[in-house]
């Protein structure tokens, strides 16, 4: 094994200050090194001693200073407050906390990395008006930083200002006033923010009496930096000065003496410019000089990188070394779920090692789904006082809330009844427990925190009764409560008069942040982690995943106010600080990696472009590695097509539930029959094996549920006038009344409840004028038929129909409602109102029952069904059907109410002739039915276009 860089920066540091290493401060750029660095002295030193005190950068840094560092919310407040002044100096409109809050995170972005390069605000953001200003004061530039300036600002003085680039420039003139003001404030407080505490230690540090070191005895010592902010490198150059610091670079000459290599970019910079002197300064390339093995592996799609891990990772199952010297490190962090899904936790009946440092972020946590939830209901509380449906039903069934599946079922059967799309408050609160502490309304800005804080505290009580909490929900949870707590404290006096809805928006936000680390011990095993923690580690084998273009590097800066030709002017990070970031992270991983592993998505999509890193290309150029290639081409494979037959013949179910009808102890309706006729397979679902629709409470109306409205109306309207001979004065005069008609027909049909009264909107009203036009469309097809006699409304029917069977005679009943019965000139019609698109044209009788044809006329078989169970059971004949089709009535040649075949109409002789034909049909179908071996498909697509059971026949 190649030994790792902070093995040897630990032996060095023992053969030069041994017993004195107790009085010295490493200090790392990240938390990660410091227990492999514990590791490695104990194992050189053997014996107890007196540890040197260990920091990162970050904590080096606020120690030094008296201060306290100011959080991100503190910062956002001051600086809001600061802005608003600043606007009212201008006599300008102040801006929202929501619309600043954007702003805020790019402005604050901007005031780290400028506090971080020591960069003058004042000069930075001054007025540059044209070229002429760049001339006078900016003498001091070279051609190259004159040149990016100049390309700036004549962008800016073609022709007119558009009003974008004035808002802009008047906000650039804001900046220098606001950025001192902001940093006053703060001060005033007793805080700074993370950068300014970089520029107070640059300004102040040679006279810095506080840094947290005895230098008669120790010093500083910094390991494993790259890139540096120019604070940064004004502190780091003092203190070498003033013989206080060592610095140790984990350097390759493979990259550090090529200027070529983005690699070696920073490290150049802080060798050469800087004149930082590196103790490990002659080292051998291990680059160079070692074996490095590298498999690439093209994979096709995103969660197929995780799964492949199970064939790299194998040998490293059963090994268990020292120290971790495996390592999955994630270019992309959104591979840790799929990843952590393919390693397993036992290989050959051992336990496997697995450490992730990364965090398991809260907001893919059940916890995170509840909070989510408690802050859209909040929402809909303070806007309408109502909650919707599909947020109580995400309650009631959340696996957090632990309700009874009783009580669940009891309040969403309830709900459906009332078909209820949104439910009011008061009436939530009302049943107590865990819906009086969920659903309890914000009245404060101040109560956001306490009242979640509430929620949780309560469903953490029950599950911990109740035994049933996971480790990682334990964890999760003290995390969340960690930080609401300490938002509860940082919002203290700024939010009184924040509007609530802000407030839920930034407790959501920040509870985004939120991750837990997934626990393991860091030095052996496998370790998982994100490609900034293997800083300073090394591994024997290395594995990174998601290694594609645009991941790493990156493919953006991120937002900033400051434009890119005037960041290189002062030396603020640029894109290509990125690609030498990536690039030297990769390269140092591989330095002393014998096996390395590089799998990336070949797929584009709107995340990734299909292509591998740029670093990987550049090393199969360069390096002289040893590279094998491998592709995993994951097959399309189709099910081969398998036609779904039912058997009846030997199924005893089905024989009992077919024998029920012959019993007559069920009765077959007519959509049962035209069901059977378009689609066989699908009566069986339905009728047979009873699988029906679930119901759900839906705010949009169901086409079936218009047509059901229309029926009621029009019952509603003839109620009354059915007494008498109806005239065209009597509808007229009822007419009136459609309007209330129809919104009793609608709340009868809604939500079982004709007299409720309430007020329509949105998709409601659409439906309501929909059916006021179908009505009077119907309306006046009557007007035009009058007088005539009612006889019935909604009358429900029934009749025996006998058939053959095996033989034998057998018969069934069928009935059905006929939605009116007229009388006019003797003959008796019966109507039937259909809202669909169906057509009153057939081709003859034999196709109106042929299940693989394209010729059924569903509501022809019904009407004639109805027309004979109505012969039967009034003993009338010449009885006529009459189709009222709301969608085409009015069209000259579609409309009309009675059925045709080939411009016959059916009704007299020609119907008296159809009658006799549909029954014998009829017959022949219902033999089928019940003497069939099999139920089948329709050969036709459009006869199942529709059904609901497609995925169950395999289409």
């Amino acid at each position: 094994m190649i030994k790792p860089f902070l093995q040897e920066v630990a032996e060095d540091l023992i053969e030069k200050f041994g017993a004195n290493l107790q009085h010295c401060a490493i200090v790392f750029n990240n938390k990660r090194p410091s227990a492999y660095m514990q590791k490695y002295l104990a194992d050189i030193i053997k014996k107890p001693f007196f540890s040197p005190s260990f920091y990162t950068i970050q904590e080096f840094f606020a120690s030094a200073t008296k201060y306290k560092i100011a959080d991100f919310y503190l910062q956002f407040f001051t600086l809001h407050k600061i802005y608003n002044q600043l606007l009212a100096e201008e006599n300008l409109e102040p801006i929202s906390s929501h619309k600043f809050f954007p702003l805020a995170k790019i402005i604050l972005s901007d005031f780290t990395q400028i506090d971080n390069d020591l960069v003058d605000a004042g000069k930075l953001y001054r007025d540059l008006e044209d070229i002429s200003v760049i001339n006078k004061d900016f003498d001091y530039l070279s051609p190259e930083q004159y040149q990016f300036l100049a390309q700036f600002w004549t962008s800016y003085s073609e022709g007119k200002h558009k009003k974008q680039q004035e808002l802009f420039i008047k906000m650039w003139r804001r900046m220098p006033k606001l950025y001192h003001k902001f940093h006053a404030t703060l001060k005033e407080q007793n805080y700074l923010t993370n950068g300014y505490v970089y520029r107070h230690l640059a300004e102040e540090i040679e006279n810095q009496k506080d840094l947290p070191v005895n230098f008669e005895k120790g010093k500083i010592i910094f390991v494993g930096f790259n890139a540096l902010t120019s604070a940064e490198a004004k502190i780091f150059t003092q203190l070498q000065e003033a013989d206080k610091a060592l610095f140790y670079f984990d350097a390759d000459e493979y990259y550090l003496n090529d200027p070529l290599q983005e690699a070696g970019l920073f490290l150049r910079k802080n060798l050469n410019l800087l004149g930082l002197k590196n103790v490990f300064e002659h080292k051998p390339s291990l680059m160079k000089t070692e074996e490095h093995r590298v498999n690439v592996f093209k994979v096709q799609g995103q969660s197929a990188q995780a799964k492949i891990l199970n064939n790299i990772l194998e040998d490293d199952y059963s090994q268990s070394d020292d120290v971790g010297s495996t390592v999955v490190v994630l270019a992309d962090e959104s591979l840790l779920l799929p990843a952590l899904q393919t390693i397993p936790a036992n290989f050959n009946g051992q336990a496997i090692d697995l450490n992730v440092t990364m965090g398991f972020a809260l907001s893919t946590s059940s916890i995170f789904g509840l909070a989510d939830l408690w802050f859209s209901s909040q929402l809909e509380i303070l806007h309408t006082g109502k909650i919707s449906y599909k947020n109580v039903e995400a309650f009631l069934t959340h696996p957090l809330t632990g309700l009874t599946q009783k009580m669940r079922d009891k309040i969403l059967t309830a709900l459906l009844k009332e078909n209820e799309v949104e439910i009011a408050h008061e009436r939530l609160l009302r049943q107590g427990g865990l819906f009086e502490v969920f659903y309890k309304k914000i009245a404060n800005p101040k109560n956001v925190v306490p009242y979640l804080l509430e929620v949780l505290d309560f469903i953490l009580t029950r599950l911990s009764n109740a035994k049933t909490l996971k480790k990682i929900d334990a964890e999760l949870f003290v995390k969340t409560i960690q930080e609401l707590n300490r938002l509860h404290d940082t919002f203290g006096k700024h939010i009184g008069d924040e509007e609530i809805q802000f407030v839920i928006y930034l407790v959501q936000k920040s509870l985004q942040a939120v991750a837990v680390p997934l626990s393991g011990d860091p030095l052996n095993g496998i370790q998982l982690m994100g490609l900034l923690e293997t800083r300073n580690l090394n591994f024997d084998k290395v594995v990174i995943l998601g290694f594609n273009e645009g991941i790493i590097p990156k493919s953006s800066i991120g937002n900033s106010f400051i434009p890119d030709s005037i960041r290189r002017v002062y030396g603020l990070p640029v894109l290509e600080n990125l690609d030498a970031i990536s690039s030297y992270m990769v390269y140092r991983l591989m330095q002393r990696a014998k096996n390395i592993n590089f799998v990336y998505n070949s797929l584009t999509d709107e995340s990734t472009s299909g292509e591998a890193s740029r670093i990987l290309k550049q090393l199969e150029y360069e390096s002289g590695f040893d590279f094998t290639y491998n592709e995993l081409n994951l097959d399309v494979k189709t099910e081969p097509f398998k036609e779904v037959r039912i058997e009846k013949t030997n199924n005893i179910f089905i024989q009992e539930t077919l024998q029920k009808y012959l019993d007559k102890k069920k009765i077959l309706s007519p959509s049962a029959l035209t069901q059977y006729i378009s689609n066989p397979i699908d009566f069986f679902f339905n009728y047979i094996a009873g699988i029906k629709e679930p119901k759900e409470v839906s705010a949009v109306v169901e086409a079936n549920e218009i047509g059901s409205i229309l029926h009621k109306v029009m019952e509603y309207f003839y109620q009354d006038l059915m007494k008498a001979e109806i005239t065209a004065d009597l509808i007229k005069e009822k007419r009136k009344q459609v309007p209330s008609l129809i919104e009793k027909a609608f709340n009868s049909v809604m939500f079982n409840h004709p007299d409720k009264v309430m007020e329509y909107k949105g998709m409601q009203k659409v439906i309501l004028s929909i059916v006021d036009a179908y009505v009077n469309i119907i309306v006046n097809q009557d007007i035009s038929q009058t007088p005539f006699n009612i006889i019935s409304l909604e009358q429900k029917v029934e009749a025996e129909i006998s058939f053959p069977l095996n033989g034998k005679e057998a018969s069934i009943k069928i009935f059905g409602y006929i939605d009116r019965v007229d009388v006019k000139d003797g003959v008796t019609k019966i109507v039937d109102y259909k809202t669909g698109s169906d057509k009153l044209a057939f081709k003859d009788v034999t196709e109106l029952f042929n299940s693989d044809g394209k010729n059924i006329n569903k509501a022809l078989v019904q009407t004639l069904l109805y027309t004979y169970a109505y012969e039967q059971f009034s003993g009338k004949t010449f009885v006529e059907p009459n189709l009222y089709v709301v969608k085409t009535m009015n069209d000259p040649t579609l409309g009309g109410v009675w059925f045709k075949s080939n411009r016959q109409i059916l009704k007299g002789d020609f119907l008296e002739q159809i009658k006799p034909e549909f029954l014998a049909e009829l017959r022949k179908k219902l033999t089928e039915l019940f003497e069939a071996p099999y139920f089948l498909t329709s050969s036709i697509e459009d006869n199942y276009k529709y059904s609901i059971y497609k995925t169950l026949f395999g289409k």
